[in-house]
């Protein structure tokens, strides 16, 4: 779904999130954790946009993206606690210790180097990606079996990371890291200086989306999602596309992760489950998929009414959001953003004009 591209929206959200909030923390009004939260919820907004590439502009429906956001948690995660460990005078993170492990495993050791954390953050969740898109759209997998596997496969991953022999925490997760970079992240200013970061990442992210999707390679996923085997009659290589939007997508949920760690000092196999797998899927759809600000809209949405409604309804908030759901389903089919856009119209001025004419 289009809307028009009106600047008010940008101007909006950037007076919003860049000054607004920032000013009111500045000026005592509003917490630090209320900044912190916000820079989580942009974390998750920019897995959204990933989501809507994938799903809302090319009709594949992956159930696994919440499995790459936490391949770039994790990574940051291993590289902050090896710092720490070095800190401390050990050898080991202390659950590797409780484990009664010996030795660092091999495949903790890059981590010790913060540009190789970055990197193999993206390069991992890429080939994961590449794998993963490789085998499922050259076996010509798709619709509601694609969502199957996908599924699937971040139930299995989710089973291994929960396994103490993966030596990633196990059921625990990652937790309890004090510095990055040599920052204390529980620094207030340091609190400040994430927040602003993920919003400039957010920003970004959303216009390398939106030159994706006004692209010829965006025109032709788009074409994809309407008609595939037409598509494929034009000569165009289907298989090639679908593949590097989907590896493209791996790597915004992954950039999401890895600034979502730092934020909230913990990572644990919880974030990839199956309720985590649906949630991301619905933050789209409740926010309009096809709709890069509805992605945006409805990952940021979402998130702030389960804020709220843990606080006040503990136990309710699947009913909620299953209840939302189905509201959207049937009777706002394109989200918060396709809402809007009719009681736009609905109020438009050029609506009540009466047609001239001429004699």
């Amino acid at each position: 779904m289009k809307t028009k591209n009106n600047p008010l929206y940008y101007i909006l959200f950037i007076a919003i999130f860049a000054i607004l909030l920032p000013a009111g923390y500045l000026s005592g009004l509003l917490s630090v954790n209320t900044i912190s939260v916000w820079g989580r919820y942009f974390c998750f907004a920019i897995a959204a946009l990933g989501i809507d590439l994938i799903w809302g502009y090319t009709g594949i429906l992956s159930m696994c993206q919440a499995f790459f956001f936490c391949l770039g948690s994790y990574g940051i995660a291993m590289h902050l606690l090896l710092k720490k460990t070095v800190a401390a005078g050990a050898v080991l993170p202390d659950f590797m210790a409780w484990n009664k492990i010996d030795t660092l495993p091999l495949f903790w050791q890059p981590f010790h180097s913060f540009g190789w954390s970055l990197a193999l953050c993206l390069l991992i969740p890429a080939l994961f990606a590449f794998v993963i898109g490789f085998v499922l759209f050259r076996s010509r997998i798709k619709g509601v079996y694609m969502a199957i596997i996908t599924q699937a496969l971040t139930l299995a991953m989710w089973l291994i990371f929960l396994r103490n022999e993966t030596n990633l925490g196990g059921t625990n997760g990652l937790t309890d890291f004090n510095t990055l970079l040599g920052y204390s992240l529980s620094s207030s200013s340091v609190k400040l200086a994430l927040y602003m970061i993920s919003f400039a990442v957010l920003c970004a992210a959303y216009f390398f989306c939106y030159r994706i999707t006004n692209s010829k390679f965006g025109k032709v996923l788009q074409a994809i999602r309407d008609s595939e085997s037409r598509i494929s009659y034009a000569a165009y290589k289907v298989v090639d596309y679908k593949l590097a939007v989907f590896v493209v997508a791996a790597l915004l949920a992954a950039v999401g992760g890895m600034l979502y760690l730092p934020q909230t000092g913990i990572i644990t196999p919880g974030r990839m489950d199956v309720k985590a797998s649906v949630e991301m899927v619905m933050w789209v759809a409740l926010g309009g998929r096809g709709n890069l600000k509805g992605a945006v809209l409805g990952a940021l949405l979402v998130n702030f009414l389960y804020s709220i409604c843990t606080s006040l309804f503990p136990d309710s908030w699947l009913f909620i959001l299953g209840f939302l759901f189905v509201i959207t389903v049937l009777y706002f089919d394109k989200g918060f953003m396709g809402l809007l856009e009719s009681i736009k119209q609905r109020f438009s001025p050029t609506r009540f004009k009466t047609p001239q004419t001429t004699h």
